[in-house]
């Protein structure tokens, strides 16, 4: 998983065994006997993308699971289930302490990569891409846009400075799209400008700022296939690429697709991905 280093998955997974643990797993110290060794098995139990298994196995690891075995490949879409996708072997006790901060890892973000790859699919046949978005959980955006590339997606902006996403109250406050486009080009000319427009009159005014792209919030389809036309007769070589953005699900996403745009971005990817249902069967040896 080359979205974090091992390093930062360490910590990641320690504290979120700290968080749990407390001062130990009052339950399984006192009804399982330190000796007692078995074999847990993951499941996956519906369809979907599997991704975060290298965080079960530091998860396991760290909670003192003597053997982890993964038994599949992630980023691939599995229709048939119940599947199992993991092993694991050792003291009965730590596979039990471990059970619940490796499911949620492995729920929510194959949840994630599971969305992902519905939007990807709803949008198939057309030349639209499906883009992530800022709206992570805190300290797992990293993991949650590496779950959305999983799925198929596209990765925009990782954070506030890799990109330059000039919104309204940018322009609000710099006094116009000019002058936030100036300024911005002035400030970090190696960096991509994207610009936020609302309508058609600003979509033509920011066609001529030589930006890099241009996010069509909340426009309804007509004006979105308008904005394309614009661009595709007042632009040069399709660009600047355009980025739909606002009412999107899964039941608008084809139709907004084939208005031409080049990207859309969806907040719920990682924001309001369903869990990805997994459980843990556990057999005392």
């Amino acid at each position: 998983m080359a979205a974090i280093t091992a390093d930062e998955m360490r910590e990641l997974v320690a504290r979120a065994l700290a968080e749990d643990f407390g001062d130990g797993d009052v339950t399984g110290e006192a009804t399982v006997p330190a000796e007692a060794t078995a074999t847990a098995r993951i499941v996956q139990k519906a369809p979907g993308v599997v991704f975060g298994l290298d965080l079960v196995v530091e998860t396991m690891t760290q909670a003192g699971v003597a053997e982890v075995d993964t038994l599949t490949a992630e980023g691939e879409w599995r229709q048939d289930v119940p599947a199992e996708v993991l092993v694991a072997r050792g003291s009965a006790r730590a596979l039990l302490a471990a059970e619940r901060t490796a499911l949620n890892f492995l729920g929510h973000l194959s949840g994630v990569a599971t969305l992902a790859a519905r939007y990807v699919e709803a949008v198939a046949g057309t030349n639209a891409r499906i883009l992530d978005t800022r709206k992570t959980t805190p300290g797992l955006r990293n993991l949650e846009k590496a779950a959305v590339a999983a799925g198929g997606g596209t990765n925009h902006r990782m954070g506030l400075f890799d990109a330059f996403l000039i919104k309204e109250n940018h322009i609000a406050a710099a006094g116009g799209i000019a002058k936030a486009v100036y300024a911005a080009r002035k400030a970090h000319p190696e960096l991509p400008i994207e610009v936020e427009v609302e309508n058609l009159d600003d979509t033509a005014y920011a066609l001529g700022t030589g930006v890099d792209q241009l996010l069509l919030d909340n426009m309804d389809p007509p004006t979105m296939r308008a904005a394309v036309e614009l661009r595709d007769a007042h632009g040069e070589g399709g660009k600047p690429t355009l980025e739909a953005s606002g009412n999107v699900n899964l039941q608008t996403v084809g139709e907004i697709a084939e208005t031409g745009v080049d990207f859309i971005s969806v907040g719920a990817l990682t924001h309001s991905a369903p869990v990805l249902d997994f459980s843990l069967l556990l057999r005392a040896d």
